[in-house]
């Protein structure tokens, strides 16, 4: 029994708006969200679309401006929120749905294939029921606009190749140019290998030649690119060395690389990104080897409804979404994100290794793997509305202080560096203080204090010092604050003194 198109269709869009919901539902967690949501939202209120700010003072060199002017607009358009900030995310998704779907039609045998078929469809829903690729569909980070930037280069290269018209050609370089905006030269290397390795070995030079207009696709792409990255180095000397050398370089061959300005280093074992590809994939990364494994043993044929026009092909696909994996083996200083800009092709691939017609003979059996990552998903995005005590946010406390009529949002310090959720839901209004500051004006009377102190649940001795002044006010899963520049009852009138006059990340003084 063949499931019908509408079915699948339906199942599709359920799994896409369901993770449009989630994304107005779940708050922002530190720390990758609220940091890159912060910048955005810096981005939008001081109007400066060249240089995106860490926090005031401090550029944002890490990554290129891309997934910040969408999410900044967004901001604009829709108000701050976390739906606003991650409906970029969401669109970048839906487009990388659209192109897999695409991309998949071009190897079906009927070469006049529609976009909505059984088989492109069943790619995309294998897509976006993957672990990452439901969980990046909705979230403010910049691998979403990566992958969508190699998914649209590499996509356009095979649609060409298998016959599609010129405009893929130049497709080709519009995706580069997201890419190279998006996270930066990484993009080249991303959709260079997995093309080179396909040309050297199947000789395919004269296929690739004709088939895109190098020089001037290679023009406008650097038409699109190239201004901002010399805007940003004019604006901000520094930033092309910190990063081409440090973050293209340095961030992947030095596992304890210590330059990075604005996170920890993330060391693993060499090859760790393999186990991270598997997870990323879940589940459709472990069925698609079992199947592939009982088809080789089996003497059968590995893919079905699958043509290629061209030598070799089918082994693009393959590269297209193994490269990420096979890019970071050499590297220690990794996240599990790196893979995703493989997953629409491992997609395409399983749609493919994982026919349709196969499994639909056992229809509840076939739903379950589909079914499985986007109900975790509506089931913890409830949890955590209802429990929010229980996440790294920062949203419930800093909400409490703000409606609360005896304080305001300036009024709270943290001990040491802010959460960036804190940051993000504040707009900014909070502060910082260094514990040994915090420590020498508590046992001084000349010295001003803060109104109210924000102090990691893991401080035992300074909550037992505060505890012996004041009871607490509020508190989250990871900090507790306490009132401590007057008497609990007292409110703060108009003009008074927040009780430090320098207000800075790392010192207050």
């Amino acid at each position: 029994m063949q499931f019908h198109l509408k079915f699948l269709l339906s199942l599709l869009g359920l799994v896409l708006l369901s993770r449009l919901g989630l994304s107005a539902l779940v708050p922002f967690m530190d720390t990758t969200e609220p940091r890159y949501a912060e910048i955005a939202r810096l981005m939008a209120v001081s109007g400066d679309w060249i240089t995106p700010w860490f926090r005031e003072g401090v550029p944002f060199w890490g990554k290129p401006p891309l997934s910040f002017w969408a999410q900044a607009l967004s901001f604009r358009w829709l108000g701050i929120s976390e739906f606003a900030g991650r409906l970029p995310s969401w669109l970048a998704n839906l487009a990388i749905v659209i192109l897999v779907m695409r991309t998949r039609a071009a190897f079906l045998p009927d070469s006049g294939s529609a976009l909505f078929s059984h088989e492109t469809v069943w790619a995309a829903l294998i897509y976006s029921t993957m672990l990452l690729g439901f969980l990046s569909a909705g979230t403010v980070m910049t691998d979403s606009f990566l992958a969508l930037g190699t998914t649209l280069a590499l996509g356009s290269v095979l649609i060409r190749l298998q016959g599609g018209n010129a405009t893929w050609g130049w497709l080709l370089f519009v995706g580069l140019a997201i890419g190279l905006l998006a996270k930066g030269p990484l993009t080249l290397v991303l959709t260079g290998l997995p093309v080179a390795a396909w040309v050297i070995v199947h000789q395919q030079w004269r296929a690739l030649r004709q088939n895109f207009p190098w020089i001037r696709g290679t023009g406008l792409m650097l038409a699109l690119t190239v201004p901002w990255y010399v805007l940003a180095e004019i604006k901000t000397p520094g930033f092309l060395d910190y990063f081409i050398v440090g973050e293209h370089f340095k961030r992947f061959l030095i596992s304890d690389w210590n330059g990075d300005l604005y996170g920890n280093a993330h060391e693993f074992p060499r090859g760790t990104i393999w186990l991270h590809l598997i997870l990323a994939s879940f589940p459709w990364g472990l069925i698609g080897a079992v199947a592939c494994i009982r088809r080789y043993h089996r003497g059968s044929r590995l893919l079905h409804h699958w043509q290629g026009t061209h030598k070799g092909i089918t082994g693009l696909v393959l590269m297209s979404a193994l490269t990420p994996a096979v890019f970071f083996s050499l590297s220690g200083n990794i996240l599990w994100t790196y893979v995703l800009p493989g997953l629409p092709f491992l997609g395409i691939i399983l749609s493919a290794l994982i026919p349709l017609n196969r499994i639909s003979d056992h229809r509840r059996a076939s739903l379950a793997p589909a079914l499985m990552v986007p109900l975790l998903g509506i089931g913890l995005g409830l949890w955590s509305t209802a429990n929010p005590e229980h996440l790294e946010t920062e949203k419930t406390l800093v909400r409490e202080i703000r409606n609360h009529p005896q304080w305001e949002l300036e009024d709270l310090v943290y001990t040491g560096e802010i959460p960036f959720s804190a940051r993000f839901y504040s707009s900014a209004r909070v502060h910082s203080m260094p514990r040994s500051t915090l420590l020498s004006r508590l046992d001084s009377v000349a010295q001003p204090t803060p109104q109210l102190v924000s102090v990691e649940r893991d401080d035992e001795a300074l909550i037992k010092k505060l505890e012996s002044m004041a009871e607490p006010v509020t508190q989250s899963k990871e900090y507790i604050v306490f009132p401590v520049g007057r008497a609990s009852g007292e409110t703060r009138q108009a003009g008074d003194p927040v009780g430090c006059r320098s207000w800075s990340e790392s010192s207050c003084s």
